[in-house]
């Protein structure tokens, strides 16, 4: 080949792979995280109310991921006591809420229960655009942690039998201004369980309702300073939008009006007693991104500017998402302002992300640890009553957590209810009762964590 005839050829390789490139198709993957306050359980009214609602909610911000935290929980199996909502609920709210929306888009992930816990978090999805694949990682604490595995529908997946996966955990963490403690505990039990699983964070979103404070709270500075900068999150309104800087104590403080996520109503009372009142004064609902989104390294990226909160103007600082005394909320139409009051206490959040189709058939190596399993769960034990004192053991994670101790004897009638704190891996608990056999039932935040039957001799 002569030397005119290798640049023709050179020029027209380099323009096919750059002309691949540019009509590379993309897509935009809707993220929504949203606390729905016991939705399922009836305690807020009727169900299928709030089945109206969410589709009411959902046709508006047309999610393509959605993830539902503080769900009533739902029975794993049809036998399972821990539940608070119907059996098969999660197909109820695809039925009844989603469908009318957009006939036979979504379906839900698997979910777990095994903190025993009266709420949890269950994903939806857009089957179209995502196809699930597993739940990778668990980790307990007062709730479930689950990291769940997505792969990308790939227009040329046929082609090139190669896409990208997204890694999706939902959470809901301890609530209460006393347990920002417990929530460091929760955060550095989730960061723990992930570092067994990964080289380093993949295509990763962290998403839920965090109960975070301030950026100075044990929990965030674990997720968004680790040592490793491979298993630092981002939070886009700081980084790398650059709308907030740190520090950040946006507990009652206007300046983060835009941001707050709590609460959506006034009142604790109305509509409904199910939730808090007090109107917009804190954000406790975040979408955190792992560096590889942040840096589109693996064919996903986030859309600059694109975090925001559904339904707050800016203007909603210790007022209702509704009242319009002031100022009347025209961030929503005003039908969709109305079913974000009435479906929770806690407004929705969402980002954007840009997908690039994988034309090249190549992709980063997935950092996922093949073949680790979980550690086992601790669990909480007893002892029997000697010397008229209880012996509770429990995992060092649960520091810090408050905890009720029930006595029943064998007619039910409760004998023994104490609460107390969890200081260390042991508590001594005075028991003076008349020998005989008792259940001991031992609850904690929402969760059972103990039952069980013993003697005192």
């Amino acid at each position: 080949m002569n030397y005119r005839s290798f640049i023709r050829y050179a020029f027209i390789i380099l323009f096919a792979a750059v002309s691949s490139n540019a009509l590379a198709q993309k897509d935009t993957l809707r993220v929504m995280g949203y606390n729905v306050l016991y939705y399922g359980n009836s305690c807020q009214g009727p169900t299928q109310r709030f089945h109206k609602y969410l589709q009411t909610i959902v046709a508006y911000t047309n999610p393509d991921i959605l993830s539902l935290e503080k769900m009533a929980s739902i029975p794993v199996t049809r036998d399972d006591k821990y539940g608070t909502a119907p059996y098969g609920f999660a197909d109820s709210v695809v039925r009844f809420a989603l469908d009318p929306a957009f006939p036979g888009r979504y379906a839900h992930t698997p979910f777990t229960n095994d903190a025993h816990t009266t709420n949890m978090a269950v994903i939806f999805y857009d089957r179209n655009k995502l196809g699930f694949l597993s739940i990778v990682s668990s980790y307990v604490n007062v709730t479930d942690f689950n990291t769940y595995k997505f792969y990308y529908r790939d227009p040329a997946l046929s082609r090139t039998h190669d896409t990208t996966f997204l890694y999706v955990i939902p959470n809901h963490d301890m609530s209460g201004d006393d347990n920002e403690g417990v929530r460091g505990k929760q955060m550095e039990g989730v960061m723990r369980t992930l570092k067994t699983h990964f080289a380093h964070l993949p295509n990763m979103i962290d998403l839920g309702d965090f109960n975070v404070r301030n950026s100075d709270e044990p929990f965030y500075k674990v997720l968004t300073t680790d040592a490793d900068s491979g298993f630092r999150f981002s939070d886009p309104p700081f980084f790398p939008d650059q709308k907030l800087s740190y520090f950040a104590d946006w507990n009652h403080d206007p300046k983060y009006a835009a941001y707050f996520t709590t609460s959506t109503r006034e009142s604790a009372s109305i509509p409904n007693a199910c939730g808090t009142g007090g109107g917009a004064k804190n954000w406790y609902d975040h979408i955190f991104l792992s560096p590889w989104i942040i840096n589109n390294a693996n064919y996903i990226r986030y859309i600059p500017d694109s975090y925001r909160t559904i339904g707050n103007d800016g203007q909603r600082f210790k007022i209702s998402v509704n009242n319009s005394n002031s100022h009347t909320n025209t961030s929503a139409p005003a039908d969709v302002i109305e079913a974000i009051y009435q479906m929770s206490n806690k407004y929705p959040v969402m980002a954007d992300l840009e997908v690039t189709s994988n034309t090249s058939g190549r992709s980063m190596a997935d950092p996922e640890i093949a073949g680790v399993k979980d550690t086992p769960k601790e669990t909480v034990t007893i002892s029997t009553i000697a010397e008229e004192v209880l012996m509770i053991h429990f995992p060092a994670d649960m520091t810090g957590q408050q905890i009720t101790i029930q006595l029943f004897d064998t007619d039910g009638n409760e004998v023994m209810n104490k609460t107390k704190s969890v200081k260390g891996p042991e508590m001594a608990v005075k028991c003076k009762v008349a020998p005989g056999i008792y259940k001991v039932k031992l609850t904690g935040h929402h969760n059972i964590l103990a039952e069980t039957t013993i003697t005192k001799k």
